[in-house]
């Protein structure tokens, strides 16, 4: 079993602890082809790609200009411990043992615009990059035409040492679909989480984000392989809803906080 999760606009870039493995992206010849478009990028250009202001844009242009065809620990650092978004808050991998960070480097991945598939160990230099971005490269138009069947087939390669092929989806939309799911080698579950107010059960983006984090620590911490195990989880009140929920949607709900 594999789970997905949504990388993170927010980053950490103080130093990562001594003597963490670091490896290398799978698709990296991959994220140095797209860095030559990225690199000449203006800051209007980026500002209208991503909406972002004149600040922000000016600093992801110096970062695209500035990108290094070698990574190592010096100049990146691995990518579960430099995102720092809602996701990151639940799954909280800085306190997760080594033991825990090597399990997960087999059965945790995080999509990227950028990088396009990543383990927790792999080293990612700062950079900004939504998936969603319509940046048109010689593929086509955006990124999802960009990355192709690229991402699907990383994750299928992923998927064949497992027992189980079940793919977990624990990413955005904008994400997820730069996956193929009708291509996947496996079944695909996509776990739900909402919030109960007056007899009413909704989406609630930030608590949403923050529970994907906290399901994949549980997967991790519990070494799940199999997606049964997930229906246990009740972290901060959620409980799985069986009567809510469909074969591939299972939905997880609380009382609003």
């Amino acid at each position: 079993m594999l789970a997905v999760v949504s990388p993170a606009k927010a980053l950490d870039f103080s130093p990562a602890p001594q003597g963490l493995p670091a490896t290398q992206p799978v698709l990296f010849d991959q994220t140095l082809m797209l860095a030559k478009t990225t690199r000449r990028l203006t800051k209007p250009k980026v500002a209208a790609l991503m909406d972002l202001s004149d600040k922000l844009a000016e600093l992801n242009v110096a970062r695209f200009r500035t990108f290094a065809e070698e990574q190592s620990p010096e100049n990146a650092k691995q990518a579960v411990l430099a995102f720092a978004g809602d996701t990151y808050r639940g799954l909280e991998a800085g306190t997760l043992c080594a033991d825990d960070l090597a399990w997960a480097q087999d059965h945790l991945r995080m999509l990227s615009g950028l990088y396009g598939v990543l383990r927790p160990f792999d080293l990612i230099q700062p950079y900004r990059l939504e998936m969603g971005t319509r940046l048109a490269t010689r593929r086509g138009e955006s990124l999802y035409d960009f990355w192709g069947d690229r991402v699907t087939t990383a994750i299928n390669e992923a998927l064949a040492g497992h027992d189980d092929p079940t793919l977990v989806n624990l990413a955005s939309i904008e994400y997820f679909s730069a996956v193929r799911p009708k291509k996947l080698a496996g079944p695909l579950v996509t776990p739900i989480f909402r919030e109960e107010r007056d007899g009413v059960a909704k989406i609630i983006s930030f608590s949403a984000k923050k529970a994907r984090g906290m399901m994949a620590r549980y997967i991790i911490t519990q070494r799940l392989d199999r997606p049964e195990g997930m229906k246990d989880f009740t972290e901060e009140d959620y409980c799985f809803r069986p009567k809510a929920s469909s074969e591939r949607d299972w939905v997880f709900s609380r009382k609003a906080p």
